[in-house]
């Protein structure tokens, strides 16, 4: 299983409610620069670990790139699988 810059797109557009316009497949792209808050990143945890039973680093949430938190996602799945293998 992987996770993708659209599959966080698709739940910041879809959950945390960022623009449809303002996706990005940027993963240079800040958090902060979508134009989100602490708030939304929040949102964001919570809906990762609802879904992909998953908790993101929160010690600088606004300046996480979306490639960075992809790629925190998917680093913690392959852990997960790794796990039930």
């Amino acid at each position: 299983m992987s996770f993708t810059i659209d599959d966080l797109m698709e739940l910041l557009v879809s959950k945390v409610g960022l623009p449809p316009e303002a996706r990005t497949e940027d993963p240079e792209q800040t958090f902060g620069e979508l134009g989100l808050d602490s708030l939304a990143f929040l949102q964001l945890q919570s809906e990762l670990q609802e879904r992909y039973g998953i908790e993101l680093p929160d010690e600088r949430p606004l300046a996480q790139t979306i490639g960075e938190i992809a790629g925190a996602v998917n680093e913690r799945l392959a852990r997960n699988e790794g796990a039930h293998a």
